[in-house]
C-alpha cells in the first residue's frame, strides 16, 4: 500500500497512535502541549510537555487541549496531532495517510466537525470517525457483529462511555463526563480538606495510581499507604503526609456514584432481550481509569451484573480503532467519513 492507515485514540490524558500492516500500537504518548506565549509556538509535546506541567516559568504553559472528551482548544489540538503523524509517517512524505479518530458516542455535531477538521489540517488524506465505546468493544475482541447484547463501559481520563452493542451498532449509549481527571480532583480537595496540604495534579494521579481503590479495605487486612508531597496551606511551607487506602475511597465515593449512576441508567434504557444476554455475559470495563482497584467489585455489587476488566484496558480503544481502519470495509456502516 503506498499510503499509511493510522487509527488514533485522542484521549483526555493520553493520546495512543496505531499503525495498520503489523506496526500495532506505536505511540504512547500523555495528551500535553506546551506553548510559548511570545510567538504563539509549540515548545513539546507528549512525555516532554508533561514533565513541565505546574513546573513552567511565565512566558510558557503547558495543557491538557482536550477537556471531556472532546476538543477545547482546537489549534493546539491541530498541532499535536501533526507531530504524532509526523512521528509516525516521517516528516518529508509524498502520500498523506489515512487516519481513524475515535470520539465519545455523547458528542455534539460541531464536536465531531472539530476532530475531522483538526485531523485534515494536521496532514491527514482522509478522516473517519468511530464512537468510543464500539471501538472499546472491538479492540475488547467482542464478537459486537452477532445477534446478542454486549455491554462495554469505557473509563478514560474525561469521560465515562457506557453502551450496550449489538449487530455491529450501538443499541443505547450515556457518557458522563466524569472519569480519571475527576477522581484526581476529589483526591486533590479530599487532602487539601483533611490535611491542609496542597497537592499538584501529578501527584494526585501517583496517589490514585498507588493507593487508590474503589471499595475501604475488609477488616483484618491493612490498608496501603503512601507518603504526599505538597505546600501547607497555612503555613505556605513544603510539607509531607501519610494517606491509606481507606482514605483514598472515601474521596472517590462522589465521582464513583457518578460513574454508577451513568451505567445503571444504559442497563434501565436496555431491550429485555439484551438485558438477559448482558446478565449472561456481564459487564467487561476498559480504558485507563478500569484499572482503579477493586472498581469492577463496586460495579457487580451496585448493578448486580458481573463486571470484569478487559485485557490491556489502556489499549482496548486504539487496538479497535486500528482494526476498524485495516477492515474498513466491514465497518462502513459504523463509522463516519471525510
Amino acid at each position: 500500500m503506498l499510503f499509511k492507515r493510522l487509527g488514533i485514540d485522542l484521549g483526555t490524558a493520553n493520546s495512543l497512535v496505531y499503525l495498520t500492516g503489523g506496526g500495532g500500537v506505536v505511540l504512547n504518548e500523555p495528551t500535553v502541549v506546551a506553548v510559548s506565549i511570545d510567538d504563539n509556538r509549540v515548545v513539546a509535546v507528549g512525555n516532554e510537555a508533561k514533565e513541565m506541567l505546574g513546573r513552567t516559568p511565565g512566558n510558557i504553559t503547558a495543557s491538557r487541549p482536550l477537556k471531556d472528551g472532546v476538543i477545547a482548544d482546537y489549534e493546539v489540538t491541530e498541532a499535536m496531532l501533526r507531530y504524532f503523524i509526523d512521528k509516525v509517517c516521517g516528516r518529508s512524505r509524498f502520500f498523506k495517510p489515512e487516519v481513524m479518530v475515535c470520539v465519545p458516542a455523547g458528542c455534539t455535531q460541531v464536536e465531531r466537525r472539530a476532530v475531522m477538521d483538526a485531523t485534515l489540517s494536521a496532514g491527514a488524506r482522509t478522516v473517519y470517525l468511530i464512537e468510543e465505546p464500539l471501538a472499546a468493544a472491538i479492540g475488547a475482541r467482542i464478537p459486537i457483529a452477532q445477534p446478542s447484547g454486549n455491554m462495554i463501559v469505557d473509563i478514560g481520563g474525561g469521560s465515562c462511555e457506557a453502551a450496550v452493542i449489538s449487530l455491529g451498532g450501538v443499541v443505547v449509549h450515556n457518557s458522563v463526563r466524569t472519569a480519571g481527571n475527576k477522581l484526581d480532583e476529589a483526591i486533590t480537595n479530599f487532602i487539601k480538606k483533611k490535611h491542609n496540604l496542597i497537592i499538584g495534579e501529578r501527584m494526585a494521579e501517583e496517589v490514585k495510581i498507588h493507593v487508590g481503590t474503589a471499595l475501604p479495605n475488609e477488616k483484618g487486612t491493612k490498608p496501603l499507604q503512601m507518603e504526599v508531597r505538597g505546600r501547607d496551606s497555612l503555613s505556605g511551607l513544603p510539607r509531607m503526609i501519610e494517606v491509606d487506602s481507606d482514605e483514598i475511597a472515601l474521596a472517590l465515593q462522589s465521582p464513583l456514584s457518578s460513574i454508577l449512576t451513568g451505567i445503571k441508567v444504559v442497563l434501565e434504557n436496555t431491550p429485555p432481550e439484551l438485558a438477559s444476554d448482558i446478565i449472561d455475559k456481564g459487564i467487561v470495563l476498559s480504558g485507563g481509569t478500569a484499572l482503579l482497584r477493586n472498581l469492577d467489585k463496586l460495579i457487580t455489587r451496585s448493578t448486580g451484573v458481573p463486571a470484569h476488566v478487559a485485557e490491556d484496558p489502556l489499549l482496548c480503544v486504539v487496538r479497535g480503532t486500528g482494526v476498524a481502519i485495516e477492515n474498513i470495509d466491514l465497518y462502513k456502516r459504523s463509522v463516519t467519513r471525510r
